[in-house]
């Protein structure tokens, strides 16, 4: 059974939680204990450990007993889904043996459409998060909150810099995008700057997710599976002086990042690596991790491309195009139709709508196209 590879939380923790208030979230919590394997029938999120830096910078153990313990120590919104604590994948004899345990669980939590939450240990760990959708028929979205782009051309091993790579040539492939969200020049080469835009995908720097967190949403609204570096805060927010970053998200606006992707509809994994096991960093990924299950409460679950009767539809000419608009009038978020995609396979059919913002319907009335609708259109669909 792919739960195997779990090993259960500490007594420690069962015994931590057990002092806290009954109105604390380690009180609604299902826990993986040396006793018993939670009943997954109702689970909705699934929290899991993953002990292995071995693609890092980063040598010692990983060490999650902060987290778990800030995490459980706050209190729940008004949540109603199910939230388990699997427990931990430990490092496996070699990489390849931790990818495998990884990509296992993924998968089958996800076909049971519960939604792991992955706090690692490497960012390389990425790459085994992408191929647990190597079994479940669909194009699968990247987006990386990262201060790089982690292409690591140089690197033949499979690292936390070099991940991306690896999900672009290795078979099978099942990369339809990747986004970038938070990347700072003086961290990547003009050659990986120029990759992004030949291979047509998006990349957002920190100033201009800073500036406007808000144009994010769309991209988490397309997104499958989120990888966040923690490199991409300021160790003035984080308190991480090892790996010191002067720039970066700050708290506010990680959180903020963490909840637009719990919010999304689509999104089916989310991981959290390159922490460095301090106290003060704990606290931070502890209150991510809260936002990001505060956003999945509030999902509103739009399908706008299963049925648009529902929607309302703005058609703007561009000289000889005409772009077509799907606004939600529940939630007010738009959509913009892909064409070409409407009659391909069913591989792609989710794609055939490429969430938008308010700002490009407006401009697509000012005759300017929206920036991802001409990336979206060159992409090459096999």
């Amino acid at each position: 059974m792919q739960f195997d590879f779990l090993d259960p939380v500490s007594n420690e923790l069962i015994d931590f939680v057990n002092q806290l208030s009954e109105q604390s979230l380690g009180k609604k919590i299902v826990f993986h204990s040396q006793k018993e394997f939670p009943n997954l029938e109702l689970a909705k999120i699934a929290i899991i450990g993953v002990l292995d830096n071995r693609g890092g910078n980063i040598s010692q153990e990983v060490d999650l007993t902060y987290i778990r313990k800030e995490l459980y120590s706050l209190f729940p919104g008004n949540w109603s889904s199910t939230i388990v604590d699997l427990g931990d994948i430990t490092e496996g004899n070699s990489q390849n043996d931790t990818y495998y345990a990884v990509s296992k669980v993924v998968s089958e939590l996800v076909k049971k459409r519960i939604t792991p939450i992955i706090i690692g240990g490497s960012q390389d760990i990425t790459y085994a998060m992408y191929r647990g959708y190597d079994n479940l028929d669909q194009m699968v979205n990247v987006v990386s909150i990262d201060n790089k782009f982690d292409f690591g051309k140089d690197e033949p091993k499979l690292t936390a810099e070099s991940f991306v790579s690896k999900m672009i040539i290795n078979e099978p492939n099942n990369l339809y995008n990747y986004s970038n969200i938070g990347f700072q020049t003086y961290f990547n080469s003009q050659e990986e700057i120029d990759l992004i835009e030949k291979l047509h995908f998006d990349a957002y720097r920190l100033g201009e997710i800073s500036s406007n967190p808000t144009i994010a949403e769309p991209i988490f609204r397309d997104a499958d599976l989120v990888s966040l570096d923690l490199n991409s805060v300021k160790s003035s927010s984080s308190g991480n002086n090892t790996t010191f970053n002067p720039n970066g998200f700050n708290g506010k606006e990680i959180c903020s990042l963490a909840r637009y992707a719990g919010i999304s509809d689509n999104i089916s994994t989310f991981g959290i690596f390159n922490h460095n096991n301090s106290y003060t960093e704990s606290v931070l990924i502890a209150q991510i991790i809260w936002y990001f299950i505060e956003g999945y409460n509030f999902r509103s679950f739009e399908k706008p491309s299963l049925n648009k009767d529902n929607y309302l539809k703005y058609i703007v000419p561009i000289d000889d195009l005409e772009l077509v608009f799907y606004k939600s009038p529940n939630t007010e978020r738009w959509w913009i139709e892909m064409p070409q995609i409407i009659n391909t396979n069913n591989k792609y059919k989710r794609h055939a709508l490429l969430p938008c913002t308010n700002d490009d319907y407006l401009k697509a009335c000012d005759q300017e196209i929206p920036e991802r609708w001409w990336k979206a259109q060159r992409k090459n669909i096999v």
